[in-house]
């Protein structure tokens, strides 16, 4: 199945003005207002004037400084592992924990934000990986959403600039503007993502939803609902 501009697409609808509240809002998972991540964000935006800059700052602080860790998904079904501020203190998590994380912090200094997942295919996942899961298919892959410049803008900050030099892959860049999403080929031209399928939108983390997807699709690992 082809992951098509349309599927990309999908809630990129303005929000009526009421309904940005759900994009500022603190929730369990999403803690922007814990201390933690409040003076981690006002310190890595201090000097920004603009929340385009602000969202770049925080955007290239989460794919670096939080290390890209795979095998977090399969460490803990406690819904507490996601809190954003956990995953600060802790510096690793997988895609969803560092969505999580930007999630926060852009909230914390007042950027609408939320959570986008898709499902990919990671055509060189490291065979450990594989064994694991049984598969290539990542479900509900992980990644953020910003509102700015009066539109969504995707912000997708899993692989660390360290991790991509490391293996020969292309850096997921973001400029405030333009969607950020995995790239499709890695420096050499090789396949690399491939999305396959959009899981939505959401204001907080659907966490009964992907560790249900989760128990689907690698019934043979530890991860059951």
């Amino acid at each position: 199945m082809k992951f098509s501009k349309v599927d990309m697409n999908i809630g990129e609808i303005t929000p009526k003005r009421h309904n940005f509240s759900l994009y500022l809002q603190p929730t369990f998972v999403i803690d922007s207002d814990s201390a933690t991540i409040k003076e981690r964000a006002a310190l890595l935006t201090e000097k920004c004037n603009l929340p385009q800059d602000r969202a770049k700052k925080l955007f290239y602080f989460v794919r670096d400084e939080i290390k890209y860790n795979p095998y977090r998904a399969f460490d803990s079904l406690d819904i507490s592992d996601y809190c954003a501020s956990k995953t600060l203190k802790r510096g690793d998590g997988y895609c969803i924990q560092k969505a999580v994380a930007l999630t926060a912090l852009a909230r914390a200094v007042n950027i609408p934000a939320r959570l986008g997942f898709a499902d990919v295919i990671n055509h060189p996942a490291p065979e450990k990986l594989r064994e694991m899961m049984g598969t290539n298919i990542f479900v509900y892959h992980g990644y953020s959403e910003f509102w700015l410049g009066d539109k969504w803008i995707k912000a997708t900050p899993a692989f660390n600039i360290e991790m991509c030099e490391k293996l020969g892959l292309k850096p997921v860049e973001f400029d405030g503007v333009s969607d950020s999403i995995l790239h499709n080929r890695d420096e050499k031209g090789e396949l690399h993502i491939e999305y396959i399928r959009s899981r939505g939108t959401f204001p907080d983390l659907p966490f009964s939803e992907i560790m249900q997807a989760f128990s689907e699709h690698y019934m043979h690992t530890k991860t059951k609902v």
